[in-house]
């Protein structure tokens, strides 16, 4: 019987979950460390809180290391102490520097959640669903000092409908690369598996988000908006300013709505049947919301949203506004 592999683990975000489950779970691998980001003040209280994937791997009974960089050389030199076959990263949230690149005796492998080239860096799963994807996926990525740069060991696809938000997709990723990853760790640590380089003609990159991506322009197409109520969710939210009649101002998050064509309305024009809210966008669209939160509320229906209103339609604030 072969020995397990020696692997040290780096991740941070939910998608990352399943996957150490699955490692967890198989006797073909030793899991030497566990690491993850430093724990973060989070809610209105600013409560300390460990990353999700701290905590699921603490109700797994595993110690978790967690650390603000991974690239001193202090943390380098206790990488180096464990002797790993490979470091398997996913959703970790620290670029690695070439000491760390050089700790594991056979390479650093990175779950990354998109079918590379496409939508290398910090936001895959968000332009998926931005641009209206046919398909997504993940990759097992040999780590390079590039951006996400590096050789493929295997691409895993996954259809898309059109209703995907981001949240459920990042799950279902996880799920996908979870199946294979005990299989994928044990053929790269036994050369059966061979990194192809990525096709430079196909690179497109991604930054991080920021709040402010998410505040809606209404001079966008609908589905483009519509997109964007999913791709945001839960954060930062695809967010509009309201006016009531009465000058009060508020900030929604739109979770749920409906691209409509061929609509009168311009862009920010507010309209809508008893129940119903309906907003003008560009190229003659308009944007039936379905279900919000306002600010400070809980999600409700287009229809509740307006029996508080007392049916009152509110106004739409537009960017030059702000």
């Amino acid at each position: 019987m072969t020995k397990p592999i020696k692997t040290v683990f780096l991740g941070s975000g939910p998608i990352a979950i399943p996957v150490l489950r699955a490692l967890a779970a198989s006797p073909d691998i030793e899991l030497s460390a566990v690491i993850s980001q430093l724990d973060r003040p989070a809610g209105r209280k600013r409560i300390m809180t460990p990353t999700p994937l701290t905590a699921a791997a603490l109700a797994l009974g595993l110690d978790v290391i967690r650390t603000a960089d991974v690239n001193t050389p202090e943390f380098t030199g206790f990488l180096n102490s464990l002797a790993p076959d490979l470091l398997c990263v996913i959703s970790f949230g620290q670029i690695l520097k070439q000491g760390v690149l050089s700790v594991p005796e056979i390479c650093c492998v990175n779950i990354h959640a998109s079918l590379l080239p496409r939508y290398r860096g910090a936001s895959p799963v968000t332009q998926a669903i931005l641009h209206r994807e046919n398909s997504t996926g993940v990759c097992f990525m040999q780590m390079e000092r590039g951006l996400d740069s590096g050789p493929v060991f295997r691409q895993l696809a996954m259809p898309l409908t059109g209703v995907e938000y981001a949240d459920s997709l990042e799950d279902a990723l996880g799920e996908l690369a979870a199946g294979y990853a005990v299989e994928t760790l044990i053929d790269i640590a036994a050369g059966k598996l061979t990194a192809k380089p990525q096709n430079p003609a196909q690179i497109t990159v991604c930054r991080k988000i920021s709040k402010r991506d998410g505040q809606i322009n209404w001079q966008m197409e609908a589905k483009d908006i519509e997109a964007m109520t999913r791709a945001y969710y839960p954060w930062p939210g695809a967010s509009a300013r309201f006016r009531t009649a009465n000058g009060r101002e508020s900030t929604v998050c739109i979770c749920k709505a409906k691209a409509l064509s061929g609509s009168p309305l311009i862009p920010g024009e507010v309209t809508g049947t008893p129940g119903k809210l309906v907003i003008g966008c560009g190229r003659q669209s308009a944007l039936e919301i379905l279900e919000l939160i306002p600010a400070g509320g809980k999600r409700m229906t287009a229809a509740a949203f307006r029996n508080g209103m007392r049916g009152e339609l509110p106004s739409v604030i537009m960017d030059e506004e702000i």
